[in-house]
């Protein structure tokens, strides 16, 4: 199998040796590079298009948040997996709407982070386990109507489709409950993605629920 290429990012050099010495001894990753500041992770990542970049939050020069964004607004086909101690909502919710694809912290076992890593490399959505609870509980906190201008660039489908994502619905799930195949869930997804301009459906959850929907 081919290895995922990695890059590292965190401003501790003892943290970010750590974790490019779990690296090069594991059999499905290889390092490609690492960065010691936000700046120089775009430049690097930019430059050496990672599977996966290991993303610090709080850092100098530029902040991980704002490097996620930058890293995957010219290279979405990278996936960031935030490993940081910050576990505020504030702090989650950003990573995710700046596209980062999963957020661990800075306490998880290398088994975690390598399983996490891999989840990222292929396309997956993750959290750690502290941070899915945090994740569950704002999603059922939020009980707000949606106001009626929400989303006018969405049909009234698409609109309905990505309330029941919000809801935390699966596909099949949606399917069923609107009588549609789930092929045609998936293409109403992908349209509801590229509209909202989010990258997956964490974000789109995030966004959704953001405006009352779910």
């Amino acid at each position: 199998m081919e290895r995922l290429r990695i890059l590292v990012v965190d401003d501790h050099d003892d943290f970010r040796l750590g974790l490019e010495a779990l690296l090069a001894a594991t059999e499905t990753t290889e390092l490609v590079g690492s960065a010691a500041n936000g700046l120089e992770a775009v430049r690097v990542a930019l430059d050496l298009q990672p599977d996966v970049v290991l993303m610090d939050l709080h850092m100098p020069q530029l902040n991980g948040i704002e490097a996620t964004q930058r890293i995957v607004a010219s290279s979405p086909h990278i996936g960031v997996l935030v490993l940081t101690m910050l576990e505020d909502d504030d702090s989650v919710f950003a990573a995710v709407r700046a596209g980062a694809r999963g957020y661990l912290l800075k306490g998880a076992r290398r088994a975690e982070i390598v399983r996490s890593i891999e989840a990222v490399g292929a396309g997956e959505v993750i959290f750690g386990p502290k941070i899915a609870e945090r994740v569950t509980t704002y999603f059922r906190g939020i009980t707000a109507a949606p106001p009626p201008e929400a989303f006018p660039q969405l049909t009234d489908r698409e609109r309905e489709i990505l309330s029941l994502i919000a809801a935390g619905r699966e596909n099949a799930e949606i399917a069923r409950e609107l009588g549609v195949s789930t092929k045609t869930v998936r293409n109403h997804s992908s349209n509801i993605f590229m509209k909202l301009q989010v990258a997956h459906r964490a974000q789109a959850i995030v966004v959704a629920r953001e405006a009352g929907l779910g």
